[in-house]
């Protein structure tokens, strides 16, 4: 099925703290009348050759060059709190829909993944108890994961058959790998790791960010006041935007462009700054539902 894709508009600015908190919420309320979201929050995006993979509440969405929305993929649809894309593989958590498979688990899907690109899924650790909010991975494919039942970074070198805890962190709204550092923003602000998650110290003269996306050399984030910064190569801090309302996901491409999703749409920014486009408008919807 073939929708046109909406956000929600957020209805006031939100506090620095309420952004810093993150939280397993319900849906945001809907629009006005005749302007439904038939997607719902997006959790996560992820590059998807010269689209993108959106991660939501109803499942997993991939958006075209044209800004047509398809999905759920699978016909899944779950609530992908979490949702990543390593390789080939698809990796997401969350909870289960009203038509997810039972052996995906219930309430929580603890880590699920796809390797045919979100047509199937299965079951791969903590099934039925774990939900992570967040979820990353690094080039290596490595995987680092805070969920809902504690506060410790979760890291997993073999695809996530197998966890060990790492640092426990304070207040994390955003997490990010790189080849070379784990970034965490958090409420005390952007700490970072180089020894695979084990600890963490802070990034001196970082903004306060309160989400971050990493990949290759470009690290990105937004601060709370909607600044969107890349962390150039030469350790300088850069503004490339500015956000409207609240950035619901963020992602980062290895050739120095930020994708973003706010109250805008599906926004790139980059490389150069102010260099924005919008891949997909939140327009009024027709009213279709996936």
């Amino acid at each position: 099925m073939t929708i046109r894709l909406t956000t929600v508009a957020a209805a006031t600015a939100l506090t620095a703290a309420a952004l810093l908190l993150p939280a397993c919420t319900p849906a945001p309320p809907p629009g006005p009348v005749g302007d439904p979201d038939p997607l719902g929050h997006v959790h996560a995006i992820a590059p998807d050759g010269t689209g993108v993979l959106l991660g939501t509440h109803t499942g997993i969405y991939r958006i075209d060059e044209e800004g047509e929305a398809t999905g759920p993929v699978g016909g899944y649809e779950f609530d992908a709190m979490g949702f990543t894309v390593t390789g080939g593989t698809w990796l997401a958590s969350g909870h289960p829909g009203s038509s997810t498979p039972p052996e995906l688990g219930a309430p929580n899907l603890g880590l699920i993944r796809s390797i045919d690109a979100g047509e199937t899924w299965e079951p791969v650790a903590f099934t039925g108890t774990e939900d992570f909010h967040l979820i990353t991975t690094d080039p290596t494919g490595t995987l680092y994961g805070i969920g809902s039942t504690m506060p410790s970074l979760r890291i997993s070198i073999d695809a996530g058959a197998t966890w060990t805890d790492g640092a426990t962190l304070t207040g994390v709204a955003g997490l990010a790998a790189s080849a070379e550092a784990v970034y965490a923003a958090t409420e005390e602000g952007l700490q970072t790791s180089t020894d695979g998650g084990v600890t963490f110290v802070a990034v001196a003269d970082a903004p306060l960010l309160y989400t971050v996306a990493a990949a290759d050399q470009t690290l990105a984030g937004v601060d709370t006041d909607g600044t969107v910064w890349r962390l150039a190569p030469a350790a300088t801090w850069e503004q490339v935007g500015t956000a409207t309302g609240r950035v619901q996901a963020i992602a980062a491409t290895g050739e120095g462009l930020v994708l973003l999703v706010d109250d805008r749409g599906i926004v790139r920014l980059g490389p150069a700054p102010d260099e924005t486009t919008i891949l997909r408008p939140a327009t009024a919807s027709t009213g279709e539902r996936p």
